[in-house]
C-alpha cells in the first residue's frame, strides 16, 4: 500500500466510490491524492457546496451546525475585561478561564474545556464547543469527532500535542449541543485571541461555520469559504468542515481532504 492509498484510508476515503449519475471515479489513489492536493492557494476550489441543512446532530460531541453559525458584533464584549485578559500569561489565562462565570453557558456545564496541545504550536484547529464527552473530560475533541480528527491530522504528518495545538470558540458546553449565542461567542473570544497571541500559531484551521464567522468577524456560507486562505491578525486562515458534520456527511470528506491540503501548502509557503 503506497502513502497516498494510506492518507485516503486515514480519512475513510479509500475505495473511492462516487454519487450515482456521477463521473466515473479516480482510476488509482495516487490520482485521487493528486487531484485534491493540487488546490491553488488564494482561488476557490470549485463550486462551493452547502452542508444539508437537515442534518442531525452526533451525540456527545460539538454540533458544528455549518448552517447555524452565528456572527459577533464588534465591541460587544466588555473592553476592560478585554484588556485584563490581553495581558494574562498562559497560568493566570488557564485560571481565569477555570473560575469564569462572566455568560450563561458556565451554569449549565461540568466545567471549562481550555484548550489542549503544544503552546508554542505552529498549527492552532479552532472548533464550536465542548460535547458532552469533552465536558465530562475537560478536553476539547474526545468523542467520536476527536477519533476523526486525529485521523485528519495523521493525514498531514500532525499529531495532537506535536506541534498542534486544539482549541474551541467557547469553553464551556451549550445545553443540549446547540451552537453558542453570540454573546457568549463574544464573551468568550477573547480567551481565544489571548490563546493565538500566546501561542503565535503559523497557521488556523477552523472547524465549522462557526468558528470561521466567529473568527472572521462576519457571515458566509461556508462553501464560499473554503478553498482559499483567509487572514486572521496577520495568520494565515483556513476553513474547513467540522468533524462532527464529517461523521454525519461522510461524502463531504474528500472536501475537506482538499481543504487539509491547501493547509499543508500554506504552512509549507509559511516556512520557507
Amino acid at each position: 500500500m503506497d502513502r497516498n492509498e494510506a492518507v485516503l484510508r486515514e480519512l475513510n476515503l479509500y475505495p473511492l466510490w462516487q454519487r450515482r449519475g456521477a463521473p466515473a471515479p479516480i482510476e488509482s489513489a495516487a490520482a485521487a491524492f493528486h487531484s485534491v492536493s493540487s488546490v491553488p492557494l488564494g482561488k476557490p476550489s470549485g463550486q462551493p457546496v452547502e452542508p444539508s441543512k437537515a442534518a442531525s446532530p452526533v451525540a456527545g460531541d460539538s454540533v458544528a451546525g455549518e448552517q447555524r453559525a452565528v456572527v459577533v458584533p464588534m465591541g460587544v464584549a466588555d473592553k476592560s475585561r478585554e484588556q485584563l485578559i490581553g495581558e494574562l500569561d498562559w497560568p493566570q489565562l488557564k485560571a481565569m478561564v477555570r473560575d469564569c462565570t462572566a455568560c450563561r453557558l458556565r451554569a449549565g456545564c461540568t466545567q471549562t474545556v481550555f484548550g489542549v496541545g503544544d503552546e508554542q504550536a505552529e498549527w492552532l484547529f479552532v472548533g464550536e464547543g465542548p460535547g458532552a464527552d469533552e465536558d465530562a473530560q475537560g478536553e476539547p475533541f474526545v468523542g467520536q469527532a476527536g477519533k476523526l480528527l486525529d485521523n485528519m491530522l495523521l493525514a498531514i504528518k500532525l499529531r495532537r500535542g506535536k506541534n498542534v495545538y486544539i482549541a474551541n470558540i467557547v469553553k464551556c458546553r451549550p445545553p443540549n449541543n446547540r451552537a453558542p449565542e453570540r454573546d457568549e461567542i463574544a464573551t468568550c473570544l477573547p480567551y481565544l485571541q489571548r490563546q493565538i497571541a500566546l501561542i503565535k500559531p503559523k497557521l488556523i484551521v477552523a472547524l465549522g461555520k462557526t468558528a470561521a464567522t466567529a473568527l472572521l468577524g462576519h457571515d458566509a456560507a461556508l462553501g464560499s469559504l473554503r478553498g482559499r486562505l483567509h487572514d486572521f491578525s496577520g495568520i494565515p486562515l483556513i476553513i474547513t468542515y467540522h468533524p462532527a458534520y464529517l461523521l454525519r456527511s461522510p461524502m463531504e470528506k474528500a472536501k475537506a481532504w482538499q481543504d487539509l491540503c491547501l493547509a499543508a501548502d500554506a504552512m509549507q509557503k509559511v516556512q520557507e
